[in-house]
């Protein structure tokens, strides 16, 4: 691929596609494209194999051996040599970051029709309408760090692909499988397919309100946690599909009485792991004394 360079010294049609691409939605996915700073992000991108379409940096601030060596090997069409002052006001950084990048978005249908990647026993989310941008990339930063094999947010909500929640995700965006779903015609299309190839598949509500104490549900079993937005939590129809409702036991003297949504699921997903651990062990180790 030959690159081609193309400096910017004043705001013109490439710089406001930049500013679209951090702040539209709608244009963001009518290019198809999205804004990525911040060091791990760039290099989790690259490391995943994510297409980089154009590097961005300052043609008048010297670069690291980081980003020299991004530019020289990441193949792109095009890349972006900015005036400082120019890259100092499109960062989102206290400090201007030396080289950003416009990446290319994945394929919706191919990521939800991924379920053979899975494990023999998937561990799934759902959260439901996000209105949080940090909370959602909280969430997948703990999906991707707990072995979650697919994230699925629904409904209305704020976009997975916006440069905040990429920040929060701190690189786990780029390796956590994010598959969105719009309505419930697309949602039940999904879990169908989903149940079919396990039908043990148990779909397990989030409430703050006393219910099923989760270290009290079997969690090794194929499981499916749904997550409701922060604002309203679990839609109706979503709770109603519901095999389990299950709270998180609160401290009976503590002031708060449940978490934030990203806290919450991180303790359902940490319980859910440790609960798989035991189960792994404890066939391990009935397999060794047959054996002994």
């Amino acid at each position: 691929m030959r690159t081609r360079t193309e400096r910017i010294v004043s705001k013109n049609a490439a710089w406001q596609k930049f500013e679209v691409l951090k702040t539209n939605r709608n244009k963001r996915h009518r290019y198809r494209q999205f804004f990525v700073e911040g060091v791990r992000n760039i290099n989790e991108a690259v490391r995943s194999g994510w297409q980089i379409d154009a590097w961005i940096y300052s043609f008048e601030k010297h670069v690291s051996g980081w980003a020299e060596d991004l530019l020289a090997s990441v193949p792109v069409s095009v890349q972006y040599a900015l005036s400082a002052s120019l890259m100092s006001e499109l960062s989102e950084k206290t400090d201007a970051s030396e080289l950003c990048a416009i990446v290319r978005m994945r394929d919706n249908d191919l990521l939800a029709a991924q379920t053979g990647d899975w494990q023999e026993r998937p561990l799934l989310v759902l959260f439901d309408r996000p209105s949080n941008k940090g909370n959602l990339g909280t969430l997948i930063r703990s999906c991707d760090g707990l072995g979650v094999d697919q994230l699925v947010v629904t409904g209305h909500g704020v976009d997975r692909y916006d440069p905040e929640v990429i920040a929060a995700s701190m690189g786990s965006f780029f390796r956590q499988p994010v598959l969105y779903l719009a309505d419930n015609n697309t949602l039940c299309a999904w879990l169908g397919r989903v149940r079919q190839r396990w039908p043990d598949l148990q779909l397990i509500g989030t409430t703050a309100h006393r219910e099923h104490p989760v270290d009290q549900a079997d969690l090794a079993r194929p499981t499916l946690f749904m997550l409701g937005s922060e604002t309203d939590g679990l839609s109706r129809s979503l709770r109603e599909q519901c095999t389990l409702m299950t709270t998180i036991p609160m401290h009976p003297d503590s002031a708060a009485s449940s978490f934030n949504v990203s806290c919450a699921a991180t303790v359902l997903l940490y319980e859910a792991c440790r609960q798989r651990r035991t189960a792994q062990d404890k066939q391990a180790g009935t397999a060794y004394n047959k054996t002994v």
